[in-house]
Order: structure tokens, then C-alpha cells, then sequence
């Protein structure tokens, strides 16, 4: 029996020395600083020292529709918003406009003049055409008008001395002149007669023909007397060339 005692003291003091001893080394490895925890630490100590180290942050994935902010403060893989304050983009300016052309002269007509019949005192039986360019462009009045009175059947003649040096040229605003011979002014020539309406019409370069429109002009109220002796002066530039005839 004394034996079995023995046996079991000795037992009993080598587990507790051995527990002792390795109580000290678990003391002795957290003192080192190696970082070795003491399995006997409460669990108050263990949750400060993993708080003291810094901790992995989540890892962001590509198209996982997870946002995480960069040092900036600006979340990853999300378009920084617009700033309020930049300005739009300035408006593209208009191309300028090309110069415009010079302006081309054309051949005097009814729809770019306005035609006034005048019936003067003197000369006597003598009617003033005034043709006033109203078109945008400079135009032309070639040689002489073509008239025609109340059913006639024919353009008077041309006064052929009264023939210029040069075409009449008329710019916008301008005015051009020919003077009507009505009637003798003796009373001899045969056909007089009163009419009441006159057609104004305007010739081409050649002088053969009559171009555009024709004008309409007013006559007197009581009419306008003529004879077989009407004929016209080619157009002037001036008025005193014209009544000159």
C-alpha cells in the first residue's frame, strides 16, 4: 500500500511541475515580443491588441457593384459628379458670311422701273417719259422706248439725231428720259385723235426686239391728243437732253 502512495505522490509532482513549467515559458514567449499570445490572456487583452493592428479592407471587384471611397473621399469605381461651377462649353460661332457679289447690270424693263408720261408746255405737244430704276441691281435702258397709244397698230419712229454716245446706265434710284412728240405743233399732220391709255416697252441690246415687262403709265384724265407726226428721242441720262428734242 505504501508503495501505491508513493507511486501516486511522485505522479502528482511530476504533472505539477510540468504544468508550472509550462505556465513560464508561455510567460516568458509573451515577454519576448515575438508576438506569441499567453493562452492564458483574458479575452478583454486579446480584443485590444487585434484593435491596435490595422485590418485589411474589403477587396473591390470589378463590375460587383460594390463602392469603396479612395483617399479623396471619392468612391472607387463611381464617376466623380459634375462640378456645378465649370463652365459649358462656349457656342460654336457662325461662319461668316461670304461678301456679297458685285452687282450685275441688267437690261432696264417694267419690273425693275417705275415709268411716269408727263405732258410738258414746252416744247409744245411734247410728253416727258421718266424711267426710275427701282431693282436692286444697275440696269440698262437701251436705245429708244417702244410706245403704243390707244389701238395703234405700229411704234412711232425714232428722232435718229437724238441718238446718245452712250447707253443709258441707271443705278438704283437713278432716272433715265425720252420725250414723245404728240402732234405738229402747226396743225398740219393728218389722224389726229385722242387717246386715253399708253404701253411703254423696253428694247435688248440689239435694238430689234422688246425684252421683259412693259410699263403702264397714267395719262391725263381728258386724254392725250396726237397725230400722224408722233415719234420718240431716244433715251437720255439727262432731262435737258431729252426736253431738248
Amino acid at each position: 500500500m505504501s508503495s501505491i502512495r508513493n507511486s501516486r505522490t511522485r505522479i502528482r509532482f511530476v504533472t505539477a511541475a510540468a504544468t508550472v513549467a509550462l505556465a513560464a515559458f508561455a510567460l516568458t514567449a509573451c515577454d519576448d515580443g515575438s508576438g506569441v499570445r499567453d493562452e492564458g490572456a483574458s479575452p478583454a487583452s486579446s480584443s485590444s491588441s487585434s484593435d491596435e493592428s490595422p485590418s485589411a479592407g474589403p477587396t473591390l471587384t470589378p463590375g460587383s457593384g460594390s463602392t469603396t471611397a479612395d483617399a479623396g473621399g471619392t468612391p472607387v469605381g463611381s464617376k466623380p459628379a459634375a462640378d456645378a461651377s465649370a463652365k459649358k462649353p462656349a457656342a460654336k460661332a457662325p461662319a461668316p458670311k461670304k461678301p456679297a457679289a458685285k452687282n450685275k447690270t441688267v437690261t432696264c424693263q417694267g419690273s425693275n422701273t417705275k415709268t411716269v408720261a408727263s405732258p410738258l408746255n414746252r416744247p409744245v405737244n411734247h410728253m416727258l417719259l421718266t424711267v426710275t430704276n427701282t431693282g436692286g441691281n444697275p440696269c440698262f435702258l437701251y436705245t429708244y422706248p417702244s410706245v403704243q397709244f390707244t389701238d395703234a397698230q405700229a411704234e412711232p419712229p425714232v428722232i435718229e439725231e437724238s441718238q446718245p454716245q452712250a447707253v443709258v446706265t441707271l443705278n438704283p434710284g437713278e432716272s433715265g428720259y425720252a420725250v414723245i412728240v404728240l402732234a405738229a405743233s402747226d396743225g398740219s399732220a393728218a389722224h389726229g385723235r385722242t387717246v386715253k391709255t399708253l404701253n411703254v416697252y423696253f428694247h435688248g441690246r440689239s435694238g430689234n426686239e422688246s425684252v421683259g415687262t412693259g410699263a403702264h403709265p397714267s395719262l391725263p384724265a381728258g386724254g392725250t391728243y396726237i397725230d400722224d407726226s408722233l415719234k420718240v428721242s431716244y433715251w437720255q441720262q439727262s432731262m435737258n437732253d431729252a426736253i431738248s428734242w
